[in-house]
């Protein structure tokens, strides 16, 4: 039998386990990240649980989210939007609300490639002046299976201390600022801070992760999507005070730019770096993309954290999570790691 046969089998078990799942009390979930990693969590996690919340990065400097930000001075909208459209569900409403909010306009004028959601969003911030109830509006709009807050209400730029960014100097540590900038550039990323270096937490995504029964960070872009959050102090120390049980969920594969070259456990002791006294209860990776299943234990443990490989990925080969697979582990996580009985 072929890995993509095994793979496939191994998703239609999990989309039976998931259809047969018992439902009830449910577990309270907050899911932290930005970008196309978050909307994979939160694609796999609005399965598995009717009490979701994700909490979302603020500092996108680039194509509409950017020119959005600097006309008017707004939190960046993009993340935001494509986590509320993650959250809408499979049926014919949460499905034409995720392509009309997701849509892009064609122009050869000033609306060319913003996005519909970003403008109903900055516009529902200045009718009604206050982000969070704006976005339970767009929430309550799309039928969305669960709440989006994003992590600070302040716009944030993310700087990076970079070692080789100019290839003649290959010794030299320079600063990148900007997310765009960072996801992509080229060198060896030392470290990222923000910009306000203290910022203030929405209070509400604080009192989420305080509250939850568990936390899940990541995928996604590891310097300008999952780090930023252990960077906003209130954040941070929610996160390392919460009672939850912590995942944190890796990514396939490095991404060009920022974490090329980096092997599983890598991502781990950069985090580690960021945070010191953040600790973690599991690490979910693909079995696929392991090769050294001991060096990422050791970095686990170093965190405080087990080690559950599982097949995520989707079994076409692209380098992207299938939802009902990466549902079924954070299911089994949940279940084998978390409390005994009910929730609640």
């Amino acid at each position: 039998m072929t890995s993509r046969h095994l793979r496939q089998r191994r998703l239609s078990r999990a989309t039976a386990a998931l259809s047969g799942r018992k439902r009830g009390a449910q577990p309270k979930v907050v899911a932290l990240g930005g970008g196309m990693g978050l909307s994979a969590s939160l694609t796999a996690l609005r399965r598995i649980t009717g009490d979701l919340t994700a909490v979302v990065t603020v500092a996108d400097d680039g194509g509409s989210s950017g020119r959005l930000r600097e006309e008017l001075g707004v939190l960046p909208p993009g993340d935001l939007r494509k986590a509320l459209a993650a959250l809408c569900g499979d049926d014919e409403w949460g499905q034409t609300w995720a392509q009309v909010i997701q849509h892009r306009f064609e122009s050869k004028g000033d609306l060319h490639e913003h996005a519909v959601g970003n403008l109903l969003i900055v516009a529902l911030w200045e009718q009604l002046g206050d982000h969070v109830q704006a976005l339970d509006l767009v929430g309550k709009l799309l039928g969305a299976h669960g709440r989006v807050l994003p992590m600070s209400a302040v716009p944030l730029e993310l700087q990076a201390l970079v070692r080789g960014h100019d290839p003649e100097r290959p010794e030299d540590v320079v600063t990148v600022r900007g997310q765009a900038t960072v996801a992509l550039t080229p060198g060896e990323v030392q470290s990222v801070h923000l910009v306000p270096a203290d910022p203030p937490a929405v209070p509400e995504a604080v009192a989420a992760v305080l509250d939850a029964d568990w936390v899940v960070l990541g995928p996604g872009s590891w310097f300008s999507s999952v780090i930023p959050h252990l960077l906003v102090p209130e954040l941070l120390d929610a996160l390392v005070t919460t009672k939850a049980r912590k995942v944190l969920s890796l990514n396939l594969a490095p991404q060009p730019g920022e974490t090329e070259g980096f092997s599983p456990q890598r991502h781990l002791e950069v985090l580690g770096r960021h945070a010191p006294k953040l600790a973690m209860d599991v690490v979910l990776a693909d079995e696929a993309a392991v090769p050294d299943r001991e060096s990422l234990a050791d970095a686990a443990q170093r965190l405080g954290a087990a080690v559950e490989l599982a097949p995520v990925a989707s079994p076409d080969g692209v380098p992207i999570h299938d939802p009902e697979l990466l549902a079924a582990a954070y299911d089994r996580i949940f279940r084998m790691h978390g409390r005994i009985g009910p929730w609640r």
